[in-house]
């Protein structure tokens, strides 16, 4: 599974879930997902409930062919949730691992 923020690069940079592919909705085509694996599956996120750019990310990476997910909640559950983020205005919490060595 891939997770994917669909906000703009400023809003990834400002803070974001560690890990995750920032690739913004407004971006999205079939040049800029040319490398991507469609046999995975791509969870989308955005800032929470009242953002808009995990349905834009979904539909469009959807409509070119990829197996969708969406994170409901957003960044803004994550960090309720208690777990840490990344970028500029970072926020400590719970560390998570993908396993990977």
């Amino acid at each position: 599974m891939v997770i994917v923020d669909g906000r703009s690069r400023e809003a990834y940079e400002k803070e974001h879930i560690p890990g995750f592919l920032n690739l913004p909705h407004r971006d999205i085509s079939i040049c800029t997902t040319r490398g991507l694996d469609k046999t995975k599956i791509y969870a989308c996120y955005c800032d929470g409930i009242g953002c808009n750019a995990l349905t834009k990310t979904a539909m469009k990476l959807l409509t070119l062919g990829f197996n969708v997910k969406e994170l409901i909640g957003g960044l803004d559950w994550w960090k309720r949730d208690g777990y840490a983020t990344e970028g500029n205005s970072a926020q400590a919490g719970t560390e998570i691992s993908c396993g990977c060595s």
